[in-house]
């Protein structure tokens, strides 16, 4: 790699300035500035990861959404690896390799083409930037398979840019052509090329034809031209409205604007660089050598973990987060190689959340939750790193050949933890490799656990798409209802009529295709709608009903669906036919959506109760509202006390007492962000966007909420538990169903009163005290003085008086116990000592061979050690049989002066014979048991003999 060359003298633009420059340059020319998309794509399944500026866009240039704009650009941050993108041992020995990168791109949506497309670019790079015309070259499509060449291109390249024709290449649709699948939009593409090397551009194209032959030219900027469109057939035809796509790589134009040869020289990598280097006293030299690629590693691999966590992925063993698992310790390995010997990794990432966190908030906002997942990571991969490579040293040593076997490749990654690549290093520094198809079949064996990511996840219909461009957004009256009890449950607001509203059929779907009218099941999509469609977690409304006007009703509704944001979807079975344009009277189910509402409301105060109660590492990370229930998945990496989860009910308890209103405002994204309000994981937002507002929480929401916290009444926590490695899930339940649960708790302490001896009826217990009295009761503590002070000290009056009850009725159970403990001591002893008695002396050795009466099998033990304590130090065998269970059972005891000449196990395995059945154990112990119980007198009898 060598030494940084500065081919301008000195530094001009910090990345973030280039950052900056771009995105005004492309607004001061007509350009919507568009915030980077989540790393996580929304409703695509065919992506691991958002890879390009264009995936946010991809419904735009497809024509199945429409935005208020046609010229876009934006600042996308990108990661590339896992599935094709799989070269994570490039990342740190090249320039240019990385797992996360930032895209600059500026688009048009059936706007300009390509004259403006190209003058843009290029006046940006040599103006803008700056960057020597002399050292840059372009590239256009050629032409090939029957698509003809891209002249159009090479001509606005020279007329209009002034790029003499020699520094214009023409390549193959391999580097200068673009699909987006092998059907759909299309087009050729243009590059812009830098070169970097030491000879003269002209000297260097002289030795090669090419600068895609040359690894010193550099793409620093890549043009699609999206003019046409392929169909299944093979066929291209040109687009109505051709559209541009274009990405820049923020690291390299940094480094080419300040005459780098590496993008790891640059403002946006080296100061990572730097800090890894001076927390392990390495001088870093811009070299190869194997520390210099640590560091550089080190420093990629920070920025890929930083941005995935705040992005809501978690290391794992499945998908998105075995990936980020791969990367994260792919880097601890390399940072055990420049000598770090405790946790390290947080720092660096803290830097990465230090360095960028102004431009990309959501680091900041995370900056808690990402220290403690890579605290966490690094912590459970050191605690299992020295033990595979001890086990990996092992089955290196025992192999014959150069390859280690799959299975045992597997197991370092199913049991250590050990990523594929990380084996692979490993072996390869020691000359040996992997079978990877052996390691494949086993994954393929355990896909459930620890499976890859799967394209087949849900996505979005094409045919909803069309349905939703064509028609337009439908509108969801329920933010401007209610719901009231009184006479009954019904619906009340503007343009309600006998509880139902009017609403126009706008399409219908059948068997995946549109149709004019239907009966039966049928997806339906009316505008306005009452009814919710499933999304942030909502369930959507089923339940409803569908009338004719002036008619009975002709169908339930069985489930709502927002397949496309905006677009409600409901799912009947209509006993009348129905039709497009059709007016209809709908009506949802008022009661399930009031407690709908009062769930989804307590979800947010929920949310807050536990970032404040546990610390703002807690970041959501799923959850589900019923009428019935919430559920919420969140960050944290132990399981609740029962104190923390006390201290989060009171919380929200606290925020319901005071019967705050809640209010919905409709902000600009950018506008509710500077608010304070929080942006909730895994929902994509538009620029406009819902702000709910209830006493100390502020979230983003486009849910159906209640009026004021008073309306929840109360929240109890049912069940906290682990769902992945650092996630964790509460359920919880409000309003009538916590009434409901309230009751039923009541009735179980109202048995333990009773089982524990109380008289009359239970003490009426608050119920703020019932999960901790159930608790404590199904768990009671050893330490009952603790307890009794315990709940002096924080409980009520009703909940001392249970709990000294449920004390003294222990107390007299362990007084009970022992009197009958010491009982059947006794008795034992009395029983061993007549056994004792009847020892036959068989040349000096003492034999009991006897059948007890009345005893189970599993006491048969605690009899023969009696006896044989009756016998004392005599040489002895002891024998004891019973028939209990319709089973014979056997136990031999043999003095340990006599093993040598008798074995309790050879014994046991006569009489075992006899009786059926099978048997074994020590020299001086062993025990059998057999169905023929009648032939089990016999059998002992015979042990007689067997010594003589």
């Amino acid at each position: 790699m060598g030494a940084p060359a500065c081919y301008d003298g000195g530094m001009r633009f910090a990345a973030a300035e280039i950052r900056s420059k771009f995105l005004s340059y492309f607004e001061k020319h007509g350009h919507r500035v568009v915030k980077s998309a989540a790393l996580v794509p929304h409703n695509d399944p065919t992506l691991l990861f958002t890879n390009a500026g264009m995936v946010q866009f991809k419904d735009l240039f497809t024509g199945k959404e429409k935005r208020d704009y046609s010229r876009a650009a934006s600042s996308q941050k990108c990661v590339r690896a896992g599935g094709k993108h799989n070269d994570l041992e490039n990342v740190g020995v090249t320039a240019r390799h990385h797992t996360f990168f930032e895209m600059l791109g500026n688009f048009s949506f059936g706007d300009y083409f390509k004259k403006d497309a190209i003058t843009l670019a290029w006046k940006f790079v040599t103006e803008e930037l700056g960057i020597d015309k002399t050292r840059l070259c372009v590239t256009v499509f050629k032409g090939e398979n029957n698509v003809p060449a891209d002249e159009e291109a090479a001509k606005l390249w020279q007329d209009d840019c002034g790029i003499p024709k020699e520094r214009i290449f023409r390549l193959g649709a391999k580097d200068n052509f673009w699909a987006m699948g092998d059907t759909g939009p299309c087009g050729p593409c243009s590059e812009i090329h830098f070169y970097q090397g030491d000879l003269s551009p002209e000297a260097a194209l002289k030795i090669f034809d090419t600068p895609a032959a040359d690894d010193q030219w550099i793409e620093i900027w890549n043009l699609v031209f999206m003019q046409f469109e392929r169909f299944a057939d093979g066929r291209l035809e040109s687009l109505p409205k051709p559209s541009i796509d274009t990405g820049m790589g923020l690291e390299r134009a940094a480094a080419v604007a300040n005459g780098l040869k590496s993008n790891y020289e640059t403002s946006l990598l080296r100061p990572l660089i730097d800090k890894a280097a001076a927390m392990c006293k390495k001088n870093y030299t811009s070299s190869q050598s194997p520390d210099d690629v640590s560091l550089r590693v080190l420093a990629d691999h920070a920025r890929a973990s930083a941005f995935l966590i705040a992005d809501g992925v978690f290391p794992s063993n499945e998908g998105r987060g075995y990936v980020l698992r791969r990367i994260m310790r792919r880097a601890i390995r390399h940072g055990e190689r420049l000598g770090f010997d405790d946790l390290f990794f947080h720092e660096i990432t803290d830097a990465v959340v230090q360095q960028m966190g102004d431009v990309y908030p959501e680091l900041r906002e995370s900056r808690t939750a990402i220290g403690k997942w890579v605290r966490n990571e690094e912590e459970g991969f050191r605690r299992t790193l020295k033990t595979g490579l001890r086990l990996l040293s092992q089955r290196v040593e025992k192999l014959q050949a150069q390859v280690l076997p799959g299975d045992d490749a597997f197991e370092l990654y199913d049991t250590y933890g050990f990523p594929l690549d990380l084996t692979e290093v490993i072996l390869r520094e020691r000359g040996f490799t992997v079978d990877q198809p052996g390691f494949d079949k086993a994954l393929e064996a355990q896909r459930a656990r620890a499976g890859a990511f799967k394209n087949e996840d849900k996505g979005v219909a094409d045919v909803y798409k069309a349905l939703a461009l064509k028609l337009g957004p439908t509108k969801f009256l329920g933010y401007e209802l209610k719901e009231s009890a009184e006479q009954g449950w019904h619906i009340e607001g503007a343009g309600v009529e006998a509880g139902y509203v009017k609403c126009t059929v706008k399409a219908l779907v059948q068997n995946g295709q549109p149709v004019e009218h239907a009966t039966g099941p049928v997806d339906i999509v009316l505008d306005p709608t009452p009814f919710y469609g499933e999304s942030g977690g909502q369930q959507g409304d089923r339940g409803g009903e569908l009338a004719m006007s002036g008619g009975k009703p002709f169908a339930k509704v069985k489930n709502t669906l927002k397949p496309v944001e905006g677009f409600h979807v409901s799912q009947i079975d209509a006993t009348v036919p129905v039709r497009v344009g059709d007016t209809v009277l709908a009506r949802y189910d008022a009661h399930d959506r009031f407690e709908t509402r009062q769930h989804h409301s307590a979800t947010h105060l929920l949310h807050k109760a536990l970032h404040d109660v546990l610390g703002d590492h807690v970041k959501q990370a799923g959850s589900l509202v019923t009428p019935e229930r919430l559920r919420f998945d969140f960050s944290h990496f132990e399981a609740l006390t029962g104190e923390q989860l006390d201290a989060i009910e009171r919380h929200v308890q606290e925020r319901i007492a005071k019967k705050a209103p809640i209010v919905t405002e409709v902000l600009g994204f950018e506008d509710a962000k500077k608010a304070g309000a929080v942006a909730l994981f895994g929902e994509k937002y538009g620029d406009s966007v819902r702000v709910l507002t209830m006493a100390d929480s502020k979230e983003l929401c486009g849910g159906t909420h209640s009026f004021n916290t008073g309306d929840i009444k109360a929240l109890r926590i049912v069940k906290e538990e682990a769902i992945a490695a650092g996630v964790r899930r509460v359920e919880a339940v409000v309003s009538e169903s916590a009434k409901k649960l309230d009751e039923q708790r009541q009735q179980q302490i109202a048995e333990l009163w009773t089982k524990a001896g109380g008289g009359g009826a239970a003490p009426a217990i608050p119920v703020e005290d019932h999960r901790w009295l159930l608790r404590v009761a199904n768990n009671f503590p050893k330490a009952a003085q603790e307890l009794v002070a315990e709940a002096k000290a924080k409980r009520s009056p009703a909940t001392q008086q249970v709990v000294l009850q449920l004390v003294k009725k222990r107390e007299e159970d362990e007084v009970a116990k022992k009197q009958q403990d010491q009982a059947q001591s006794a008795q034992l002893g009395a029983v061993a000592q007549a056994l004792a008695k009847k020892a036959k002396d068989i040349g000096g050795t003492k034999l009991v061979a006897e059948i007890i009466e009345g005893v189970s099998a599993k006491d048969l033990r605690s009899y023969a050690d009696r006896v044989r304590d009756h016998l004392g130090s005599a040489p002895h065998v002891v024998a004891l049989g019973v028939v209990a269970e319709g089973k014979a059972s056997v136990v031999v005891a043999v003095s340990k002066d006599l093993t040598a000449k008798y074995k309790a196990g050879d014994i046991v395995k006569t009489v075992a014979q006899a009786i059926g059945g099978s048997g074994g154990g020590k020299p001086d112990f062993a025990q059998a048991g057999g169905p023929n119980v009648a032939a089990l007198p016999a059998a002992l009898n015979g042990i007689a003999a067997s010594l003589a």
